[in-house]
């Protein structure tokens, strides 16, 4: 058995790598893809590299869609201008001068994508296609020249996409009447994602993922998120807190993953959609992260994850052909469809109220995030369904993660059922018997 330790977040997979990226491409060919980028990311030297990125994944028949944030680009122009502005990001007051300078920043900001774009090979446009509403008067203040998504022309926008075209989308939207309004890019990018089905929001920020507890977090499910958001929203940087609060109602909307990737890191975005491990902070929904019993797919995926661990005579080889003839025994943790943890649970004819949980294994990049204890839990909730009072593991190097946190204690041999005792013995490997409840 295997349980492991914490192991540091480092990509697995480079651009270069095309097995790695290929399988992917089954599952993301005709999907569409909205990248969003801060306006500080679109400042960053790196930001040529994430364009190239880009065009790969239009390479690979991914359909993308690009959103700017200009809150650095307004900062800087409020400098060098010396006109104070009354907010910087889309979300508190737009006065007459901080729309203006808006303006500017969105034209530089877009042209340069336009650029980058152009340089890499794709056909691109910046497009009017978003209508947005005053915000009004909102606690009291006046927010003036802020607005919010009222209508996406969608039909246009998947015209473009239809016909190889990158749609790029200022944090700028016009009322009825064509007048200017100031936008939120993350809100923004939430909206079109709802609107166009797209599969996934990529956030490209500063930071190097969702921080909580002084720990990136490199997935979480959408409830843990909403809840703490809605326990402590201030715990979030303020970036940081518009793009989880957008990633929570994206998914909640049914936009399936959102991730969260710093755009200073080079091949960030590649690494990040193309590995089950990536570099940045995946939010998913409940769809996204599973406990499931095994098929004949899975054989290859269980044999690959199983085989390192049986290298250091944590496991018992078990050969394709023999985790396929016990497939059923199988059950696997699955996370944006990727294999991470597999566990077995056998049952004994001669000894019906004894289950035998075997071939635990979680990923080294999981480990310390209890998906160890999650497997076993389950694993002796599903014994007892099926009529087991106790559940045995037998472990040479793991016996004090079962002890000590999945609440086993040591048994003698004679536990076991006969046959089960024999190729124990035969085994020679002298491993520690230990049994709880099942349920």
């Amino acid at each position: 058995m295997s349980s492991g330790q914490p192991a540091s977040p480092t990509a697995t997979i480079k651009p270069t790598d095309l097995r790695g990226i290929l399988k992917y491409v089954p599952r993301f060919q005709g999907q569409i893809f909205v990248i969003a980028a801060d306006g500080a990311v679109v400042a960053d030297e790196n930001f040529a590299n994430i364009l190239l990125d880009i065009a790969v994944l239009k390479s690979l028949g991914i359909k993308v869609v690009m959103v700017h944030g200009i809150g650095q680009q307004i900062r800087d122009l409020s400098r060098l201008r010396n006109l104070p502005i009354s907010d910087d990001s889309g979300e508190g007051p737009t006065d007459p001068a901080t729309l203006d300078l808006a303006i500017r920043a969105s034209s530089r900001v877009s042209h340069q994508i336009l650029e980058g774009l152009t340089q890499a090979g794709l056909k691109c446009a910046i497009t009017n296609a978003v209508r947005a509403v005053p915000m009004g008067i909102l606690k009291g203040t006046d927010l003036q020249f802020t607005g919010r998504v009222d209508r996406i022309d969608k039909e246009f926008l998947q015209q473009l996409i239809q016909n190889g075209v990158v749609p790029i989308l200022q944090p700028i939207g016009f009322d009825r009447d064509g007048r200017t309004l100031r936008l939120n890019s993350d809100l923004l990018a939430r909206e079109l994602a709802e609107s166009l089905g797209a599969t996934k929001i990529v956030f490209l920020t500063q930071a190097a993922g969702l921080e909580i507890d002084g720990e990136i977090r490199r997935d979480i499910p959408v409830e843990v998120l909403a809840a703490l958001l809605e326990k402590d929203a201030s715990a979030f940087a303020g970036r940081i807190r518009s793009k989880a609060r957008e990633a929570v109602a994206a998914i909640l909307a049914g936009v399936p993953r959102v991730h969260l990737v710093d755009g200073g890191i080079h091949d960030g975005l590649i690494n990040e959609i193309f590995s089950n491990v990536g570099v940045g902070t995946l939010i998913y929904g409940n769809d996204y992260q599973q406990i499931r019993r095994a098929t004949r797919r899975d054989v290859r995926a269980i044999y690959n994850l199983l085989r390192n661990a049986v290298k250091r005579e944590e496991l018992v080889h078990r050969t394709q052909q023999a985790i396929e003839k016990n497939i059923d025994q199988f059950f696997v943790y699955e996370i944006d469809e990727n294999l991470i943890a597999a566990v077995s649970l056998a049952f004994y004819p001669d000894k019906p109220q004894l289950a035998e949980l075997g071939s635990l294994y979680v990923l080294p990049f999981y480990h310390g995030r209890g998906l160890g204890k999650k497997m076993v839990a389950f694993a002796c909730r599903e014994a007892h369904q099926r009529g087991a009072t106790q559940v045995v593991a037998l472990s040479t190097q793991s016996f004090a993660f079962f002890t000590g946190v999945c609440g086993f204690e040591e048994a003698g041999k004679e536990i076991l059922p006969e046959a089960r005792l024999k190729a124990y013995e035969e085994s020679a490997r002298n491993s520690r018997i230990l049994v709880r409840k099942a349920g």
